[in-house]
């Protein structure tokens, strides 16, 4: 079921045409809302992923639900879905989507997590030291909370992690004791 090419293409199809119609920001906004019916609401999904209902009643319930909540471009977008039979592969080309947008706008992911929630100050923080670090003009944060991480943090930026964690540094030590680093080896 998942296509991860054929979701890239249709995102790039979308992006690019919202581009050129200058309404990449209203496309996006649509895409938001879509991404966050689909995750809400299990039976949405299992509808447009459905062989056995037509393609004219698919057609129909994505307007019942759309209906005055997304721009014509995207609507158009839906329906070149559905007559293509690529409606099954909704969720996927949102995310796409959405992932794409966000290669545009040169906004970069910077993945973090902690063994409790942290404030904003040290949030704020964080992130000028990672645009510091990388010469990034715009960063979002994904925050994860992780209790197994004991204290510290892990932060991913794109392919490169720092984890500095409390139960990194006591596997670390776990290792160089069953290495016998800490025992001199007497001949």
């Amino acid at each position: 079921m998942f296509n991860p090419r054929l979701a890239t293409r249709y995102a790039k199809s979308l992006i690019g045409l919202a581009i050129e119609r200058n309404e990449v920001e209203t496309v996006y906004a649509d895409i938001n809302w879509l991404q966050a019916v689909t995750k809400s609401n299990r039976d949405f999904v299992n509808v447009l992923r459905s062989p056995v209902i037509a393609a004219g009643m698919k057609k129909k319930i994505l307007e019942a639900v759309t209906n005055g909540n997304i721009s014509q471009m995207t609507s158009a977008f839906l329906n070149i879905l559905v007559t293509k039979g690529r409606e099954i592969n909704l969720p996927e080309i949102l995310a796409a989507f959405i992932t794409q947008y966000k290669v545009f706008k040169n906004i970069h992911i910077v993945k973090l997590t902690t063994a409790k929630p942290i404030d904003e100050k040290t949030k704020e923080e964080i992130i000028s030291q990672v645009k510091k670090a990388g010469d990034f003009a715009n960063i979002e944060i994904d925050e994860k909370v992780d209790e197994s991480l004991i204290g510290g943090f892990v932060l991913q930026v794109g392919d490169k992690l720092v984890d500095a964690s409390i139960a990194y540094d006591l596997k670390a030590i776990a290792r160089q004791f069953e290495n016998n680093d800490f025992i001199y080896k007497v001949r």
